[in-house]
């Protein structure tokens, strides 16, 4: 039962902890807009039917049923068409555009989607506000507004990583054992686990336990993990006396290395491969026993090195994320496994909480701090996401802004007349658009959160 209850608990935190990240990007663009004169008539968390509103002034504060995004309402968020022609109604799908002398004419459903838009955008604006329209404003104003939400994440991520890194620390190795092997297997072996008569590992053949702290090998005192590896691998068939501290006293050990078939790896702990693609190896000297984490609190300096990282893995997925969604179908749909490092969705992203704050054998610091870890994330993504050139998302905004600017800059360049704003709503059909892909991949990593979920933990 409490395994369960904890599991809902992790999931109340990210859930909570996404939500008020919305919340805030949201205020990201409320305050400026309404610095600037724009009038906003709404400020929701989520969408859906309205759980809950308050109206304060001219603004309306709520939440809504599904708390998977939010946003708020500004008058005039399009120009009106260069002739300045009204439609009749807002919801006239089929409304004929009827001139004199000619008959009838039924318009197509993308003009006809373009005209609903503007004249949707038109209702907002009252009589005598048309000044608090977004589109009258100067086009760096406008992006500051689209822009505001972004850097809200962006600021909130960094902050989390700063708890993280400098309030919990960062898992590194320590100088304590985490685990013995019970036999020596080549790293090319098909297998990984002991069968009868396989050799027995020289770290349990010499009695190491997990928990014990290396002090000194051969009488060069143990400071880091990677000092003793290296030792360890240079004396394959040499007797080393290993000083281990275990339960507060101090024990002596004699550990021969065994001579044995290892992967070569970079500093970054990944494989080194060949030209051929296949993994190099190297006889080295073995002992069969692994470190034990450690919490180790990093420097101020380490923080936004840490934020880039982040950015940097999120602007890749993104620009491979057609691979990486069809990795994930195969995987929903076939018996491929999950890539742990692929998109994920909410739910999966609450499965992950859920998890790390349910196993027993995890401290309560780390399940802390791996919390924070992923909303610090969530926010990267966030920030990331949102700034893609393509409405709906804030970066199809800004790109409108900086095309209409780009635009007046060269007709003041050539005493030309100015072109007036970019007509935005023409890009209605491809916000529909990326509308509908973005819902199909979010059905898509939903479900396969579900049937297929990534599993961190074996």
């Amino acid at each position: 039962m409490e395994t369960v209850l904890l599991y809902i608990l992790g999931v109340a935190v990210v859930v909570v902890g996404l939500a008020l990240s919305i919340g805030l990007h949201e205020i990201g663009h409320l305050v400026p807009a309404k610095l600037f004169g724009v009038k906003v008539t709404q400020y929701m968390i989520g969408f859906g039917p309205t759980l809950w509103s308050k109206r304060k002034g001219e603004t309306e504060y709520g939440v809504k049923a599904l708390p998977l995004g939010g946003y708020i309402s500004m008058i005039g968020m399009f120009p009106p068409s260069k002739d300045g022609a009204a439609r009749p109604n807002s919801t006239g799908f089929f409304n004929q555009l009827v001139q004199e002398g000619e008959p009838a004419k039924k318009p197509g459903a993308l003009s006809t989607m373009v005209d609903d838009a503007r004249q949707a955008s038109a209702d907002t604006i009252g009589e005598g506000e048309d000044h608090r329209a977004f589109y009258k404003l100067p086009v760096f104003k406008r992006i500051i507004i689209m822009l505001g939400g972004p850097t809200m994440n962006l600021l909130i991520a960094v902050v989390l990583f700063a708890v993280l890194l400098m309030g919990f620390g960062t898992t590194q190795s320590s100088t304590t054992v985490g685990s013995v092997s019970a036999c020596v297997l080549p790293a090319t072996s098909d297998r990984q686990t002991c069968a009868e008569g396989d050799e027995v590992a020289p770290g349990a053949a010499a009695g190491l336990k997990p928990g014990d702290r290396l002090v000194s090998i051969d009488g060069t005192a143990i400071t880091s993990w990677d000092q003793s590896t290296e030792i360890i691998r240079a004396s394959s068939g040499t007797p080393l006396q290993v000083i281990v501290e275990r339960d507060g006293a101090e024990q002596t050990l004699v550990i021969t290395p065994k001579l044995t078939e290892r992967y070569v790896t970079d500093d970054a702990n990944q494989i080194v491969t060949d030209a051929n693609g296949d993994p190099q190896t190297i006889d080295v000297g073995f002992v069969g026993i692994g470190p034990a984490g450690e919490l180790v609190q990093q420097p101020i300096t380490a923080v936004l090195p840490a934020v880039g990282e982040n950015i940097s893995g999120v602007f890749h997925m993104i620009l491979n994320l057609p691979q990486r969604l069809i990795d994930v179908a195969n995987a929903a749909f076939g018996p491929g496994e999950r890539d742990p490092n692929g998109p994920i969705s909410v739910v999966g992203v609450g499965r992950v909480a859920g998890e790390i704050a349910s196993i027993d054998t995890i401290p309560f610091n780390s399940k802390a701090a791996s919390l924070i870890g992923l909303l610090a994330s969530l926010n990267i993504a966030l920030f990331v996401f949102n700034l893609v050139p393509l409405m709906p998302l804030d970066g199809g905004h800004v790109a409108g802004a900086l095309w209409e600017g780009i635009r007046r800059w060269f007709a003041k360049l050539f005493k030309r007349r100015d072109p007036g704003p970019v007509d935005t709503a023409k890009l209605m059909p491809l916000t529909f658009a990326v509308v509908v892909v973005l819902g199909g991949m979010s059905l898509l990593l939903i479900y396969a959160d579900i049937v297929k979920p990534i599993n961190l933990f074996g």
